[in-house]
C-alpha cells in the first residue's frame, strides 16, 4: 500500500488548497447514524473476497454479518480485474453491487491507481454524458471492464427479487469504480430505480464537471478515516474535485458531516491532511465503526 502513496505523491507533485468560503455547520452523526453503515461497511469489504466466495457467500465475518445476503453473479480475478459482487438483500430491501479496492500484493491495481490522466467518459458505456465531465483514466478503465457484466447482474437481480432499489458499496479504489458505476447504471436502468452510493476511503475520481453531475444527480456518502491520505489523491492541482457528502472520521471517533466538495475545515480530509505527508496510510483501511477492511 505505501507504493500507492509513493506514486501519488509524485504525480500529485504540491496539493492545492480548496478556495476557504462560507461552509454550512458541520454536524455530527449521532450513534444510531453511524450503525446504519454497518452492513454497508460489511459488504464494501467483501469486495475483497475472491469472486467464488462471494458467489458462495462464505467469506468468514464479512459474509457472516450479512447472513441472509443473495448472491446473484460475481467476477473479477484480483489483479487485472477487480473482484465484484452483486445480489440482494432481503433486509435491506435493496440490490447490492461492492467493487474489490486496492490489494498492494496486486502490481495492476498499483498501475491503476496512478494512471491519473483526466479523460472525458466512454460514449458507449455513458450515452449523453457532457463532454465537460471527465475522470481519471485508471479508474475509468477499471470501471469499464466490468461494466457490462455487472449491469446484466443488476437487472438479473432486480428481476428476481422484485425490486427497483440499489445500493454500490466500494473501499479505495472499488470506490472510485463504484462511483463511477453509479453514473453509469441509472443511464441504462428503467425510471424509477433508486440508487444509493456509499464509499470508503474514496480518492478524487474526475473533475469540476464531473463532482457536479454526482451532486445533481447521486446520493452519495464517502466516508474517510482520520488521517487517510487516499482521499485526497489525486491532488486538487490536478484538476481533481470531491463530490459533496463527506463524511469524516475524526481522531475522537466523532463522525463529521462534512457539507461542500472538498470542505477545508480541520474536522474534515482535506484540512486533517493538508498534505500526503501529514497522512497516515494504516488509517486507510480502518477501522470504520470497528471494521476492518479485507478479506
Amino acid at each position: 500500500m505505501e507504493s500507492i502513496v509513493a506514486a501519488l505523491l509524485i504525480a500529485s507533485a504540491v496539493q492545492a488548497s480548496p478556495p476557504i468560503s462560507a461552509r454550512q455547520s458541520i454536524t455530527a452523526l449521532t450513534t444510531t447514524q453511524i450503525d446504519t453503515f454497518t452492513p454497508y461497511t460489511y459488504y464494501a469489504s467483501a469486495g475483497y473476497c475472491t469472486n467464488t466466495q462471494t458467489l458462495a457467500w462464505d467469506c468468514g465475518t464479512n459474509c457472516e454479518a450479512n447472513s441472509q445476503f443473495k448472491p446473484v453473479a460475481s467476477g473479477g480475478n484480483g489483479d487485472s480485474v477487480q473482484y465484484w459482487f452483486v445480489g440482494y438483500d432481503p433486509n435491506l430491501h435493496t440490490v447490492i453491487v461492492s467493487h474489490q479496492g486496492t490489494d498492494p500484493s496486486e502490481i495492476l491495481p498499483l498501475i491503476t491507481d496512478v494512471d491519473i490522466l483526466l479523460t472525458n467518459l466512454n460514449p458507449t458505456l455513458f450515452p449523453g454524458i457532457s463532454s465537460n465531465i471527465q475522470a481519471h483514466n485508471g479508474f475509468e478503465s477499471a470501471q469499464a471492464s466490468t461494466a457490462t457484466d455487472v449491469l446484466a447482474a443488476v437487472e438479473s437481480a432486480m428481476s428476481t427479487y422484485s425490486t427497483k432499489s440499489v445500493t454500490l458499496v466500494g473501499h479505495s479504489l472499488g470506490a472510485a469504480i463504484t462511483l463511477l458505476d453509479s453514473v453509469y447504471l441509472p443511464l441504462w436502468l428503467p425510471a424509477g430505480t433508486t440508487f444509493t452510493t456509499i464509499c470508503y476511503g474514496l480518492p478524487r475520481v474526475g473533475n469540476q464537471a464531473f463532482a457536479n453531475y454526482v451532486d445533481a444527480n447521486l446520493h452519495l456518502t464517502h466516508i474517510n478515516n482520520e488521517e487517510d491520505p487516499i482521499p485526497i489523491c489525486p491532488g486538487i492541482s490536478l484538476g481533481f474535485v470531491h463530490p459533496a457528502g463527506e463524511v469524516h472520521i475524526e481522531d475522537s471517533g466523532e463522525w463529521a458531516a462534512c457539507p461542500g466538495q472538498d470542505n477545508p475545515s480541520t474536522q474534515c480530509i482535506v484540512g486533517d491532511v493538508p498534505t500526503i505527508l501529514n497522512g497516515n496510510l494504516s488509517d486507510h483501511l480502518g477501522p470504520y465503526n470497528g471494521i476492518e477492511m479485507g478479506c
